[in-house]
């Protein structure tokens, strides 16, 4: 009954200090100096988290070209938040660059881990949190998307320099840590734990100094107040009725990311072209085309046709580059149109890569970084990111034991995991675009 108050609450009239809901559930219009200005401030926060998510690629990237040095050179058989994951970042590739053995090159990759494990949910939260809602998803699409970008980059530079010289050009690390002096804190945080004269600054600085933030800042701090009444922030508060649907999109948003099958083709892609009869060089090459492309487009239509509507048409063209993959081994085993298996398996890996790069590899973080309450984001986020890196886990374990039981029903497998992620997004992922944070989750209580 307390919630079902707190929710009719927040949805009021469009006055001053109130928070603007209208009945179709999509956000007002309202393209004010004080909802969509660009600023200096605003960019450089954008470009210093955008460098936690390239570095964050980077280590997935880093694996593929660096194996087989690092096998021959060290004798291994076959066998506050962004200020700690940049440290687990330096400290990673220090580690890899001067490892004379298996324990230090470990001890590197698990910093790396820790690092690139706080990037997915720190950044898309703090871009969520400080960008006006009219750029909100273009800001956080174009820097979750530098995963990808930067996994492609480390394909490229490693196919052509040695896995000690690759270690030292993850240089946006080292650009993150300069940054991280200059970019406030979020506004929305420093409302949630009290710092009104700090909010109101930070607030004041994202948005330009002549612009008049009065309204804006009471919208945050009336939602906050009102959200704090609920519960404090417990990681077992999340697992309550009203927090049910929420935390099934995000979930299952997490499990929809890396059930396409991405680390199957990241970490196994030497053996994938060599499986198909493709030079590695040329392979690594050509899949990087689409990629800056992909993410260009990305970033310009998540706001012109949704979150919902990209994420289905980038699931259903990941897909598709499964069901290419899959059918040239298939061709392949059948000793049918052997010549064409290389064409095929390049095809399949181009579609997948510029459909993941088109949506499915950022939007399901915006949304997770827009759909929670700030009085559980943290644990939500915890949760999430603990799914996902399982889900990871598992694709990355088994691809392997798959392909040894079949190459092509692998990627049939993987095509079949996006399909479901289409009726999933279509199904039960809510609509964020053009709707301010407070918005979103003041409709989501009511929904659950």
């Amino acid at each position: 009954m307390e919630d079902e108050e707190l929710a009719e609450s927040l949805f009021v009239a469009q006055q001053p200090g109130n928070i603007r809901i209208i009945s179709n559930g999509v956000g007002s219009n309202d393209t004010s100096a004080s909802a969509s200005g660009v600023t200096v401030v605003l960019l450089l926060s954008a470009f210093v988290t955008a460098c936690s998510a390239f570095t964050g690629g980077f280590v997935v990237g880093y694996s593929a070209p660096a194996e087989s040095g690092i096998l021959a050179d060290l004798g291994l058989s076959t066998a506050e938040t962004m200020w700690i994951l940049d440290i687990f970042y330096i400290m990673g590739w220090l580690a890899i660059y001067f490892a004379k053995g298996a324990w230090l090159l470990d001890l590197g990759r698990l910093s790396l881990g820790f690092g690139f494990g706080l990037t997915c949910f720190v950044a898309p939260t703090y871009l969520s949190e400080i960008t006006p809602k009219i750029l909100r998803g273009g800001f956080t699409s174009v820097t979750m998307a530098m995963i990808p970008f930067s996994l492609t980059v480390a394909y490229l530079i490693g196919s052509v320099v040695n896995w000690r010289a690759l270690a030292l050009i993850a240089i946006p690390c080292l650009l993150l840590l300069f940054g991280l002096f200059f970019i406030p804190e979020s506004p929305r945080w420093l409302a949630k734990i009290g710092r009104e004269m700090e909010f109101e600054a930070a607030l004041q600085r994202l948005r330009g100094k002549n612009v008049n933030t009065s309204e804006e800042a009471a919208d945050i701090k009336d939602y906050t107040e009102n959200i704090q009444q609920i519960s404090e922030d417990k990681i077992l508060h999340l697992f309550q009725q009203k927090y049910a649907y929420q935390l099934i999109v995000g979930i299952g948003l997490m499990v929809l990311q890396q059930f396409g099958g991405l680390y199957g083709f990241a970490f196994y892609m030497d053996e994938i072209f060599e499986l198909a009869g493709v030079p590695s060089i040329i392979g690594f090459i050509v899949v990087s085309i689409p990629e800056i492309p992909a993410i260009a487009l990305g970033s310009i239509l998540i706001e012109k046709f949704g979150r919902r509507t990209l994420l289905m048409i980038s699931a259903t063209g990941e897909c598709l580059g499964c069901v290419l993959t899959g059918l040239s081994f298939l061709l392949q085993s059948l000793n049918w149109w052997k010549e064409a298996t290389p064409t095929l398996v390049l095809s399949g890996i181009l579609v997948f890569k510029a459909s993941y790069s088109l949506g499915v590899g950022a939007i399901p973080w915006i949304i997770i970084s827009e759909i929670f309450p700030i009085n559980v984001k943290g644990s939500a986020g915890s949760i999430c990111n603990l799914v996902n890196w399982f889900c990871s886990l598992l694709v990355s374990y088994t691809f392997n034991f798959l392909v040894e039981w079949s190459s092509a029903g692998t990627f049939f497998l993987y095509a079949s995991m996006s399909g479901l992620g289409v009726l999933f997004t279509a199904k039960l992922v809510p609509e964020t675009r053009w709707r301010t944070l407070e918005e979103i989750q003041a409709s989501l209580i009511t929904h659950s």
